[in-house]
């Protein structure tokens, strides 16, 4: 069965089971991908309105009409928070986005002691359009958060209550992130199928160009973070992410629930 199209929406656009689309959203809709009244797609709002945050909708003339609720498909990881150093020029977009496919819940931008980007309301707006975006691309449960940017010791402040909070370092010996995470998984009792293991909540912290400095090091260290390698090599601040967030939904996808079928009737 062919896919349907995904559209991330704002609740302000849902009035009582009427979606009004934006102007952007509807010249995509009838003049990009060509779609008549009648035709179907799935809706994805941030938080649920009744049963569901993903909803069968009819295209109208002027807008769309819901259905009925969808099956959301469950995501491995429950909560899965990013803090990324903001890197130079606009190589956050690309984080942003492809941290989205990877299925983080939430983005928060770090303003360390080496960033040199100071981002305005524009940048960030586009930022979360990006998620939105990227979220409707990937067929995401949920679209993420990005936050507003946040000094370092704010940041990892508000991560107290995951399961797992890794700093990602480079030339420094410190135990690889997928042995961090083997032992976190092996600190749950033995799952039964009565009582599964339940997902994680996960906060993984990324530097800038330069990587962390030994202060903020260990002002993470002092506020429970566990210090972790991913490998030998040396990556780039827009690389490091994706490969910290490859290793995490490997993991996860190890310990997750049976995912739910995203399937439309």
């Amino acid at each position: 069965m062919k896919a349907l199209q995904r559209l991330a929406i704002d609740p302000a656009q849902w009035h009582e089971g009427e979606i009004q689309f934006t102007a952007d959203q509807d010249r995509y809709l009838r003049r990009v991908l060509r779609l008549e009244p009648g035709d179907r797609l799935v809706a994805l709002l941030p938080e649920p309105i009744g049963e569901s945050r993903w909803w069968l909708v009819g295209l109208g003339p002027t807008g769309a009409t819901a259905l009925k609720p969808l099956p959301e498909p469950i995501e491995p990881i429950q909560t899965l928070t990013l803090l990324a150093a903001l890197p130079k020029g606009s190589g956050f977009d690309e984080v942003v986005r492809q941290a989205t496919e990877l299925g983080v819940t939430e983005i928060v931008p770090v303003l360390s002691d080496r960033t040199l980007m100071q981002p305005n309301g524009n940048r960030l707006e586009r930022w979360r359009r990006i998620a939105r975006e990227a979220a409707e691309q990937s067929e995401r449960a949920a679209i993420p958060t990005v936050t507003d940017p946040l000094a370092w010791p704010a940041a990892i402040a508000q991560m107290v209550k995951h399961d797992g909070r890794f700093l990602c370092v480079a030339r420094r010996s410190a135990p690889h992130l997928w042995q961090a995470l083997q032992l976190l998984a092996d600190s749950d009792p033995t799952p039964t199928s009565a009582q599964p293991r339940s997902p994680r909540a996960i906060a993984l912290a990324v530097g800038p160009e330069g990587g962390w400095t030994p202060t903020e090091v260990d002002q993470a260290l002092a506020a429970g973070w566990q210090v972790v390698s991913l490998g030998g090599r040396v990556l780039r601040a827009v690389t490091a992410p994706l490969a910290a967030l490859a290793v995490v939904n490997a993991w996860g996808e190890t310990i997750a629930h049976e995912l739910a079928p995203s399937a439309v009737d």
